[in-house]
C-alpha cells in the first residue's frame, strides 16, 4: 500500500511514550508483525488508540493484504463479542490490557499483543483493503468496505487541493478508527509526513504543549472540536508553526465558521473546511482557503477527480443555481459498499463509483454546494415540511443547546438547558407551528460519540 522504507530517515511518528520513529524503524516494526499473519489475507480486528502500537498493526495489516476492521479500543465488550461471533475475524489486534480468553498469545510489542483467533478465513474480495464502522455505529454489524483503489484515490485529492508535502506534521485530535482520523494518517502516511500521536483532548494542556513542541503544521476537527476551541480562545493562541487546521465529520454552522476562517486569517493560516463521508473513503469536497471567508457555511468543491450532481424528483438533474435537491457524489474514492456479515466481504463493487449522500443541497452559482438538510430529517408538521436540522440550527443560534428527533406532527426537543417553556415559545413563535406539535424534554447531557456527532438513537420519546 505504502512504501514506507522509500522515505528513510524521515521521521514517521512521534509517540507520548515511545519517541520518535523513522520511517525505516515503522517499516522495520510492520515487517515483523506481518509476516506473523497467516495466511497474509486474512481478517484481522484492530483495536485502535492513538499510539505508535496500533499505527504500526494498521500500516502491517494494509501494507500485507490483511483486512483490519478498525474499532475502538474502549468499545463495549458486549458489543466486541457480537462482531466477533459475526465476522470470525483470525487475528486480533489490541492493547495488552485488554483481556481476550481462549485466544492464542503470538507477538507483543510498544504495549499491544497479536491475538490468533480458532476462525478458519473464507474468501473476501481481491480489492477489498480495509473495513470501518458506518458512522455513529453503536456495534451494529453495519460495515463499510473500503478498496486500495478507494484508499490511493482519496489520499492523492487530498495531498493535492491541501498542497500537502514531507514538512507538514500532524497531530492526532481524532481517533484512528474513525474515518476522518484515519485519512490524515494515510495522506501522511502518503507522501512520507509525520504524525504526532497522543491520547491527549484539546481541554489539557499537553496536547498544545505537544502541539508546540513537536512543531506541529496543521490537525483536524468535527464541529464539536470548534465549539470546544472557541471555549478555549484558540484565537488568542500563539502557534507560529501551525500553518492550517481543516474541518469535516459535519457541518460547522455558518457563523462559527466564518469567525474561524477570519481568525485563522488574521493569524497567518488556513482554515478549510470539508464533506465527506465513510461511505466515501473520507472527503469528497473542500472550501479552498481563499474562500473561506466568502464561501463560509458551504461545502465548496468537489475534490479532485470527483463531482457532485443534484438531482430533483424522477432523478432529473437539476441544473438550475440555488435551487435544492439529492446530493450526488461520482469518484473513485466511493467505496464497494456495505457488509452485513462475513460472506458479504467476498461482494465486489456494488456502487460503481457513484454514492447518495443521503443530504439535500443547493449550488450556488459560483459552482459552490451547501447542504441545506438530510433527506430523513424532514417531517410533515400540521401541513408544513419541517426541517430538523434548521429547527436545531436556529435554537443554537440563539443560546440554546438542543438537538431534535420526531415524527410527523410531532417534533421532540432534547435539551441539557433548564429553559424549557422559554424554548419552547421561541421555537413555536419562530416556526409559527402551533406550540402543541413541540415537546422540550430535558436530559442531563446531549449523547454524543467520542467525535462529537449527536448519538440520536439514544433519545428516547415513547
Amino acid at each position: 500500500m505504502w512504501s514506507l522504507a522509500d522515505f528513510g530517515d524521515r521521521a514517521a511518528a512521534i509517540d507520548e511514550k515511545y519517541g520518535s520513529f523513522s520511517y525505516a524503524d515503522l517499516d522495520r516494526e510492520t515487517r515483523k508483525l506481518a509476516v506473523l499473519v497467516d495466511p497474509p489475507r486474512s481478517l484481522v480486528f484492530c483495536m485502535c488508540t492513538n499510539v505508535i502500537g496500533s499505527l504500526v498493526g494498521y500500516a502491517a495489516f494494509i501494507s500485507n493484504g490483511s483486512v483490519p476492521l478498525m474499532l475502538s479500543s474502549a468499545m463495549d465488550r458486549a458489543l466486541l463479542q457480537a462482531l466477533i461471533k459475526v465476522y470470525k475475524p483470525a487475528y486480533i489486534w489490541a492493547p495488552d490490557d485488554l483481556i481476550f480468553e481462549n485466544y492464542e498469545k503470538i507477538y507483543g510489542v510498544f504495549g499491544y499483543i497479536l491475538l490468533k483467533t480458532r476462525f478458519e478465513q473464507s474468501e473476501m474480495f481481491g480489492d477489498l483493503a480495509l473495513l470501518l464502522t458506518t458512522s455513529g455505529s453503536t456495534g451494529s454489524p453495519k460495515l463499510v468496505r473500503q478498496s486500495y483503489k478507494n484508499i490511493r484515490a482519496n489520499a492523492e485529492s487530498i495531498v493535492a487541493y491541501l498542497q500537502m508535502d514531507g514538512t507538514h506534521r500532524a497531530i492526532t485530535t481524532l481517533p484512528m478508527h474513525y474515518t476522518y482520523g484515519l485519512s490524515i494518517i494515510n495522506t501522511h502516511l502518503a507522501i512520507g509526513a509525520s504524525i504526532v500521536l497522543t491520547k491527549k483532548s484539546l481541554t489539557q494542556k499537553e496536547f498544545w504543549q505537544a502541539v508546540k513542541e513537536n512543531n506541529v503544521t496543521n490537525f483536524g476537527g468535527v464541529p464539536y472540536t470548534y465549539e470546544t476551541l472557541k471555549k478555549l480562545r484558540f484565537s488568542q493562541m500563539r502557534l507560529p508553526n501551525l500553518r492550517y487546521i481543516t474541518q469535516a465529520g459535519g457541518k460547522l454552522g455558518a457563523e462559527l465558521c466564518l469567525e474561524f476562517a477570519v481568525n485563522c486569517e488574521k493569524s497567518g493560516m488556513s482554515f478549510i473546511a470539508m464533506y465527506g463521508a465513510t461511505e466515501a473513503t473520507a472527503r469528497m469536497s473542500y472550501v479552498p482557503a481563499g474562500k473561506a471567508i466568502e464561501k463560509a457555511g458551504s461545502i465548496g468543491v468537489a475534490i479532485p477527480n470527483g463531482r457532485f450532481e443534484i438531482v430533483g424528483d424522477q432523478g432529473k438533474i437539476i441544473s438550475e443555481t440555488d435551487k435544492a435537491g439529492s446530493l450526488v457524489y461520482y469518484g473513485e474514492n466511493v467505496t464497494l459498499g456495505y457488509a452485513e456479515n462475513r460472506g458479504d466481504l467476498a461482494k465486489g463493487d456494488e456502487r460503481g463509483g457513484r454514492l447518495d449522500t443521503g443530504d439535500l443541497a443547493v449550488r450556488d452559482k459560483d459552482g459552490y454546494y451547501t447542504i441545506v438538510g438530510r433527506e430523513r430529517r424532514f417531517l410533515k408538521v400540521y401541513g408544513n415540511r419541517v426541517n430538523l436540522v434548521e429547527i436545531e440550527a436556529l435554537l443554537t443560534k440563539n443560546g440554546y443547546e438542543a438537538v431534535c428527533v420526531g415524527e410527523d406532527d410531532r417534533v421532540f426537543i432534547f435539551t441539557s438547558d433548564f429553559r424549557r417553556w422559554e424554548m419552547l415559545e421561541f421555537i413555536a413563535d419562530k416556526t409559527k407551528i402551533n406550540r402543541a406539535a413541540f415537546n422540550v424534554i430535558h436530559i442531563d447531557r446531549i449523547p454524543r460519540n467520542e467525535t462529537g456527532k449527536v448519538l440520536y438513537s439514544e433519545l428516547k420519546y415513547v
